[in-house]
């Protein structure tokens, strides 16, 4: 590590060769830990839910299956006691070794960079990655999103800790990494280097700086995850590249702005029952290890309770352990779905979920949450299908554009979520409908997001505190704060000291620029600096003014910015500084008070909260 610091000390902190580099690091770490989690939790899936309850998940066509099902009984009432063992083994896991993990791990991650200096504990990825699979892998109903990205972020903020890399670089390289798993898991390397920079905020706003280094780490971290694939899937989207869709007339537009409603209100009801359900468990008077497994059990009668009240019917089971098996179905065999499956595993999926992980489980939320999106698009699409069948074609598209509109509302992050689901297809067409639907839940969903670390705007967040009082202080001129034809008493370079300790008596001026015989400044002194003499008066008609100021004079100009001015009343501990002529340094215009300063910085950040405000209202 100490020889790899000095090969970075090496370049320039903002060279560009340098990040490169260091996100192609993580990008390989994120992407064989996305290998490493599928292999663990398909491990836990054969040997535990697949053994003893006869039941394995179905996967989309681009997902590689580790082991082959045996030949095992189907056992239902196992499926709640393998969940319910699952639970306590991830919950133990969590809360004796790393409480933060649990919970989805994005969200983790968010709080990291905005709150924590981008640090993670370089235990959290591992407990998190081994409590998901575990939490997957026994029929939890969760995402594979959290762990890969912790994975992701852990060691990108682990990398800059070792190489002592600034706090604003161990941010992006944290954020990096949280793009390249989403990259990997999802098969989206684009999606993932948006992804990383646009969920930090809740409003319309991007973390520009990590796009190009999220952009690298997630097209490693997709490469080295896609190569350990065997060859017939190899790059291929997740739910293959055979998908046929097609669209009717500009009408189709209609349909879909319901069915953009339809998801902002479902996303509501998420958001308010995963919160609502955690605050319940936060409650319960047991110990937190406990929780999970309690959990996850409810979630597993209430699977079972659909089975069988829908007629033993395999697909409602849809509402357990990832879900995606279903999906596919929907854009294989879309013939085979019924309204009444689809909308049963898009209600209840989101008390699974929320079950599963607001009670302490382990687990993402991305991939319940384009279930859900997906399975009420497929419904609200066969609903309008029958009753305007020359406008609606098909109900595929509805499925797709359910999975971004509904991701996209809860997860405030429009523009990232409609180039990963079109990834995940395969297929572009779609992205007007998706765009038009994306944004009306976007915007309907305002007040609601699933990740609760998210901050409205980069203002908001701690990460740019500092950032956006430079700015504001960049947007002021010396020239707009110091007082034109304020009256400055100037001392001559051959003033005696006697002059001056009288000249004193008679002002309130703190400070005196010395001039020359040209009246040129030579030199300034302060009330301070003349008090050293006054102890004794047998010299003050010896020293002079020359012998009183400091010659290195120190000054701005008047079309410097308030961000230089503070500087350089901070550097010299100064509250008066001299406003110089741009063409004739030395020739003295005015002076410029450090509480000047302030006050018009005050001022211009209240005009853009008041901005702000008057927006939230127009909103």
């Amino acid at each position: 590590m100490k020889r790899l610091q000095d090969f970075f000390r090496a370049f320039d902190l903002e060279s560009t060769g340098k990040w490169f580099l260091l996100s192609a690091l993580i990008g390989v770490v994120a992407g064989m830990g996305a290998i490493l989690f599928q292999f663990l939790s398909q491990s836990i899936l054969h040997g535990f839910l697949a053994r003893y309850a006869g039941y394995a998940p179905a996967e989309p066509i681009g997902e590689h299956v580790f082991f082959k099902a045996g030949d095992t009984v189907f056992c239902p009432w196992m499926i709640v006691l393998v969940m319910a063992g699952g639970g306590l083994l991830s919950g133990w896991l969590v809360y004796r070794f790393a409480p933060e993990a649990e919970g989805h791990g994005t969200d983790a991650a968010i709080d990291a960079f905005h709150n924590r200096r981008g640090e993670i504990r370089a235990r959290i990825p591992w407990i998190k990655t081994l409590a998901s699979a575990i939490t997957l892998g026994t029929g939890g109903s969760a995402g594979r999103e959290g762990p890969i990205a912790q994975i992701g972020a852990g060691f990108g903020s682990l990398l800059a800790s070792r190489l002592k890399l600034s706090t604003r670089d161990r941010r992006i390289m944290l954020a990096a990494g949280m793009g390249a798993g989403i990259g990997a898991i999802f098969r989206a390397p684009i999606a993932g280097a948006l992804f990383a920079g646009e969920i930090l905020y809740r409003d319309v706003d991007l973390e520009s700086d990590v796009i190009v280094p999220s952009a690298v780490s997630s097209t490693i971290a997709y490469s080295v995850y896609c190569l350990s694939l065997p060859s017939e899937i190899r790059f291929t989207p997740l739910f293959g590249k055979n998908l046929q869709f097609s669209l009717g007339s500009p009408l189709e537009l209609i349909p879909f702005a319901f069915l953009a409603v339809a998801m902002a209100l479902a996303g509501i009801l998420y958001v308010k029952v995963f919160y609502g359900t955690r605050s319940l468990f936060d409650r319960m008077p047991i110990q937190s290890h406990f929780r999970p497994a309690i959990g996850a059990a409810l979630a597993g009668m209430l699977g079972l309770g659909l089975y069988y009240a829908l007629n033993k019917n395999l697909d409602v089971l849809a509402v357990l352990g990832s879900g995606y098996g279903i999906l596919q179905k929907v854009f294989s065999s879309p013939e085979s779905m019924t309204v009444n499956v689809l909308l049963t595993v898009a209600l209840f999926k989101i008390f699974t979920t929320s079950l599963t992980i607001s009670s302490g489980g382990s687990g993402g939320v991305f991939g319940p949450s384009i279930v859900i999106g997906g399975c009420f698009g497929a419904a609200i699409g066969k609903l309008f299908h029958d009753w305007w069948p020359h406008v609606v074609l098909d109900s595929q598209p509805f499925a797709i554009v359910g999975m971004a509109g509904f991701f996209a509302g809860v997860a405030r992050a429009p523009f990232s979520t409609i180039l990963m689901v079109s990834e995940m297809t395969g297929d572009y067409k779609l992205l007007l409908p998706t765009m038009w639907v994306a944004t009306i839940c976007f915007l309907l969903n305002r007040r609601w997001s699933i990740y609760q670390k998210q901050v409205p705007t980069r203002l908001d967040s701690p990460a740019h505190r500092g950032d956006f009082i430079v700015d504001v202080l960049e947007g002021i001129l010396v020239e707009d704060v110091y007082q034109r034809g304020r009256k400055i008493t100037m001392v001559p370079e051959g003033a005696s000291l006697n002059s001056i300790v009288h000249l004193l008596a008679k002002t309130t001026q703190r400070y005196f620029p010395v001039i020359d015989e040209k009246g040129l400044m030579v030199g300034i002194f302060s009330a301070e600096d003349v008090r050293s003499y006054l102890f004794d008066d047998t010299i003050w008609s010896v020293a002079n003014a020359g012998d009183v100021m400091a010659a290195n004079i120190v000054s701005v100009k008047p079309t410097d910015d308030l961000n230089t001015a503070l500087r350089r009343f901070t550097a010299l501990n100064v509250d008066e500084l001299p406003v110089v002529d741009p063409k004739e340094p030395r020739r003295l215009i005015g002076m410029v008070r450090r509480k000047e300063s302030i006050a018009a910085y005050n001022r211009r950040l209240m005009e853009h909260k008041r901005a702000m405000e008057s927006s939230d209202i127009i909103d």
